[in-house]
């Protein structure tokens, strides 16, 4: 008897032993949504990797991503931001304002951590930086102070230039009120298109034809734009000698740009993955506060300058976090 009641102690001690090991193997693996404008992964997306790891989320083991990848193309966006709804995410990481607005457009519940996204309040992606309230949470850079800069850059750099172009919607949140400044400093913006309907009908190289008559003494180009027209940009600005200042510093350092002023992005990717991790251990979007960047990063290439014969003033090159030579 004493036997039998031995055996049953002891096999009911085994079950119980077991389930904590089943139940850490039923445990549901969080699965993030990943939806960005370029065409694939580039550095910033490592960190972002990098971070989740160095904060305990290890892809393929106790974390899934579901990348989608929009290669520029804004009518993707409500496509890929629907079809990750409809995986059942459990949160959504969006890089810059058109895939988060896509995001916020499919879902009202599911979390989602914006990187890059430009003027969010003035977008209407989130009600104050303190309080986001919603769904919407993340990293947001001012354009229209970040811009504002650049062109006092744009005026230490080249004293002589008084006419500058840029491609955009001169309403836009990144560019309104920038004519003041541009004033402020003694130049003209002259706006002209350069977007996905002048690619798909064949006329990027027609539009940037146009900008060459009007005779601008810089150009001005938003980092999304440098990035999907980085080739025609480049080759432009090497046809007419046309310096290219930008927010997107990697593409100057690569693309014939001479001058770039911005966030530094890859650190931005990292932070984001810190609300990753708060939401994933269970914090609400709408309690934790939109951050803006911390660290800005001024690079000038002195190849480009000496293929333009342009001469950078030192006190410039003193103040440069990176010079390409």
């Amino acid at each position: 008897m004493n036997k039998k009641i031995f055996g049953l102690a002891l096999g009911a001690m085994l079950f119980a032993l077991c389930l904590p090991a089943q139940a850490q193997r039923a445990k549901k693996v969080p699965r993030i949504g990943y939806l960005h404008f370029r065409a694939g992964p580039d550095a910033a997306d490592e960190a972002f990797r990098h971070a989740l790891r160095d904060l305990g989320w290890i892809e393929g083991q106790n974390i899934v991503i579901e990348y989608r990848w929009a290669a520029g193309k804004q009518d993707r966006y409500p496509v890929l931001a629907t079809e990750l709804v409809r995986l059942k995410v459990d949160l959504i990481v969006t890089a810059t304002p058109g895939p988060t607005q896509a995001a916020k457009n499919a879902t009202k519940t599911i979390p989602i951590v914006m990187v890059a996204a430009s003027n969010a309040v003035e977008r209407g992606l989130v009600a104050s930086l303190a309080r986001p309230g919603g769904n919407v949470t993340g990293m947001s850079q001012q354009y229209i102070e970040i811009n504002a800069k650049l062109l006092e850059l744009i005026h230490e750099t080249l004293p002589k230039v008084t006419r500058v172009a840029f491609p955009g919607d001169p309403s836009s949140p990144n560019w309104r009120g920038l004519d003041t400044t541009a004033r402020a400093f003694g130049l003209t913006l002259k706006s002209f298109e350069l977007n996905e309907r002048k690619e798909r009908d064949g006329l990027i190289e027609s539009a940037l034809e146009a900008v060459a008559r009007e005779r601008p003494g810089a150009l001005l180009v938003p980092g999304s734009t440098y990035s999907r027209f980085a080739r025609p940009i480049a080759e432009f600005a090497a046809k007419y000698r046309m310096p290219v200042f930008s927010v997107n510093w990697p593409l100057v350092e690569k693309h014939f740009g001479l001058l770039a002023y911005g966030p530094d992005f890859i650190e931005m990717y990292r932070r984001a993955a810190t609300y990753v991790d708060k939401i994933l251990k269970g914090a609400k979007p709408f309690d934790l506060p939109v951050e803006q960047p911390r660290k800005f990063e001024l690079v000038i290439n002195l190849k480009t300058a000496s293929a333009l014969g342009l001469t950078i003033p030192p006190s410039m090159l003193v103040r440069a976090t990176k010079v390409i030579r």
